[in-house]
């Protein structure tokens, strides 16, 4: 899970203010300085695909280090811990499959950057879990990604809430705080992940992910994404090397898996639950055949025509 959840929503009931873009990149940079500075903790509400849970965080900032626990209230008792945005221990039904790769998450968001993909804008003022809140949206240039709607404490420049939204106006994901202490630092107690936390595989990932020696590249990434993280490691089930790579444009993300295909019966995948997409297609290549799964939040057209691009060092492959 990352740290905050940055997901979108139309403006609709709130005062509109006038529109400043400057502003906005300011509320931004704001932002990526209260989650690498802020200690704090409290309770969030998550609904994604109508779907609602509950979670708590504690998140506390000492000497530059991140340590950060969540832990769902309701259902089963997801637990996640993170050290400076790696994993350090899942439970639950996140488990399976978690590897402990930096997350890209945790780094500053380059306001001006992202206004080359997004039209931003302070757009009114909010109140969430008692506190007063500035609105910033952040409105996608093509149709390649989503909108972002942010409402950010005005004392700390936290996100108190965020609304993910399809380029059809469908609300696809929401993350609203329902109570936040900024004032008391969590303490070691609780940010001591339970018994039932398992420790995280340790994956060879490449931290410079732009001069990683890596078996496999796009011919196509939508405007504005660059590869963040490449990794390897062996299946535990098939035994087969999985590439891993991960993309993102400073704000949204999508990962690549590519996995080799000897002769098992596998299937061509398109589908969506809430903002995650998933498409998965088989590719035939001189070195024999792959299965190609882009996973993200972004347009499920968009996932699909990645998916296709994906080409080996050795050859172009050919969809079968």
């Amino acid at each position: 899970m990352r740290p905050i959840p940055l997901l979108p929503l139309l403006l609709g009931g709130w005062l509109v203010l006038p529109v400043h873009a400057d502003d906005a990149q300011g509320q931004l940079k704001r932002l990526a300085q209260a989650e690498q500075q802020q200690s704090f903790q409290g309770t969030f509400v998550y609904e994604r695909n109508g779907s609602f849970s509950t979670h708590r965080i504690w998140h506390r900032v000492v000497d530059g280090k991140v340590r950060e626990r969540l832990l769902q209230l309701d259902g089963s008792a997801q637990e996640v811990l993170r050290v400076n945005g790696v994993t350090q221990c899942v439970s639950g039904s996140l488990a399976p499959g978690v590897t402990n790769i930096p997350d890209p998450a945790v780094h500053a968001f380059d306001a001006a950057k992202l206004s080359s993909w997004y039209d931003m804008a302070v757009a009114g003022k909010s109140r969430v879990a008692g506190r007063s809140a500035e609105i910033v949206t952040l409105t996608p240039r093509d149709q390649h990604r989503y909108g972002i709607e942010l409402h950010l404490d005005s004392e700390t420049g936290l996100p108190l809430k965020s609304l993910l939204l399809s380029d059809k106006g469908q609300l696809l994901e929401r993350f609203q705080f329902t109570e936040l202490n900024t004032t008391d630092v969590p303490t070691d107690q609780m940010l001591s992940p339970s018994a039932d936390c398992k420790q995280v595989e340790v994956v060879n990932a490449k931290p410079d992910a732009q001069k990683a020696p890596i078996a496999w590249h796009s011919d196509w990434l939508p405007p504005g994404f660059e590869l963040s993280s490449a990794a390897a490691r062996k299946d535990p089930d098939s035994k087969s090397l999985v590439t891993s790579l991960m993309y993102d444009d400073g704000l949204a993300r999508f990962s690549v898996f590519i996995e080799p295909v000897t002769g098992a019966a596998v299937t061509d995948i398109r589908t969506q639950l809430g903002p995650t997409v998933a498409v998965s297609r088989r590719l035939n290549t001189p070195k024999g055949d792959a299965m190609v799964t882009v996973v993200g939040e972004i347009p499920i057209g968009t996932a699909e025509r990645i998916a296709l691009s994906m080409r080996s060092d050795a050859a172009a492959p050919v969809k079968k």
